[in-house]
């Protein structure tokens, strides 16, 4: 299969986060076209939530694999965070209410 160079190729990055053990993020899975979607789809089969934001993507697949996040992408990816958290609060409450 060939890539149709109007169409963008899609990007995606993992991170990790544990508060109890990393300073700060790391990038754990980085990559575009196949390797994106297969990241996206390991993280759907996990139940992991994923948020879209191609400038921050942009941003991330610059940096090393078990590298953490440079403290200038702190304030945005903290705003994913709270994202990932406040979407696991609604999964966590019985009545999703």
């Amino acid at each position: 299969m060939t890539h149709n160079p109007a169409e963008p190729r899609r990007a995606a990055v993992a991170l990790k986060y544990d508060a109890a053990t990393d300073s700060a993020p790391k990038v754990i899975a980085k990559g575009r076209g196949l390797v994106a979607e297969k990241i996206m789809a390991l993280a759907r089969e996990q139940g992991i939530p994923m948020r879209e934001d191609p400038d921050l993507v942009q941003l991330l697949t610059q940096i090393d694999l078990a590298q953490e996040i440079p403290p200038t992408l702190y304030k945005v990816v903290a705003e994913v965070l709270a994202f990932v958290y406040r979407l696991n609060q609604c999964y966590k409450r019985p009545n999703n209410a």
